[in-house]
């Protein structure tokens, strides 16, 4: 085998095993890449991949509920690229219009399943929080850098905090590796990343970018055991294996989609749908 050839699938998951740590950061760095160049690019590109992330979402939980009936797979994708493209239009209200007659779609498709529905809900926030707040003028490209700097430090510390501290489980009914230790740990590493952004873009007010990484980095853990509740009690360990060392965009994204859920509401409550990411940070 020379070394252009790709690994049989055998030798790639032992391969996986042996260095798990180094795949997950170099997945990870790849994806971070890619998300952080759509933000700053902004338009289409960034709306399609979002929303490329929310139909992935869906399909895979459609897998982890063991209800991928063809039809109803077909209206909740057609649903979510309605979405985008009404988001991306800054047709806000419409794409939730959209997306309830989505949700209808696709519970009389399944029975009356009201789990396959909530797979829309559960996908819509990774695609309308991130366009929503990127269309903000003056912020939206901070308020994203906001977001993901949180998460994704809140997901590192707390990954880090938890293998070297151990002790007192936090929730082992719903995820039995995760420790005191590490939410503690990823709480301070996203609170840290918010400071430091704030003070990188000068936001006016410092105490409000505490308060709300702080949020953010609480809610992103929820988020990832809320994950771990629904797998769990489908009996399922990973929502899929699409990327290397950390399973399906489910597991990568439990945390971003419900702070990015609840990053979107908090503006669009105090800024309208015009300056979402204003009414986060101006206080």
């Amino acid at each position: 085998m020379t070394r252009d050839e790709p690994l049989p699938v055998g030798k790639w998951e032992a391969f996986e095993q042996r260095h798990g740590l180094l795949v997950r950061v170099v997945s990870a760095l790849a994806l971070g890449a890619l998300v952080i160049a759509a933000i700053v690019f902004g338009g289409w590109p960034h709306v399609v991949l979002w929303s490329v992330g929310a139909i992935g979402i869906f399909c895979e939980w459609t897998r982890v509920i063991s209800n991928a009936q063809p039809p109803a797979l077909i209206v909740g994708v057609g649903a979510l690229a309605v979405v985008g493209l009404l988001a991306g239009g800054g047709l806000f209200w419409a794409a939730l219009v959209v997306l309830f007659i989505g949700m209808v779609g696709v519970f009389a498709l399944t029975g009356l399943r009201l789990w396959a529905a909530a797979g829309l809900v559960y996908a819509a926030p990774v695609l309308l929080g991130p366009v929503v707040l990127r269309d903000d003028p003056q912020y939206g490209i901070v308020a994203l850098i906001f977001l993901c700097a949180v998460v994704w430090s809140t997901d590192t510390l707390a990954y880090f905090a938890g293998r070297s501290c151990g002790g007192p489980k936090l929730a082992p009914i719903l995820s039995p590796k995760k420790t005191w230790s590490g939410a503690v740990g990823g709480i301070l590493g996203g609170v840290a990343a918010g400071i430091g952004v704030a003070a990188l873009f000068n936001l006016p007010n410092s105490l409000a970018a505490v308060c709300l990484a702080l949020l953010l980095s609480v809610v992103s853990q929820a988020g990832d055991l809320l994950e771990s509740a629904i797998k769990r009690h489908f009996g399922v360990k990973d929502s899929s294996h699409v990327i290397p060392g950390h399973g399906g965009l489910m597991d990568r994204l439990d945390g971003f989609l419900v702070a990015a859920g609840v990053a979107a509401i908090i503006g669009i409550g105090r800024g309208g749908t015009d300056h979402p990411a204003t009414g986060l940070f101006i206080w």
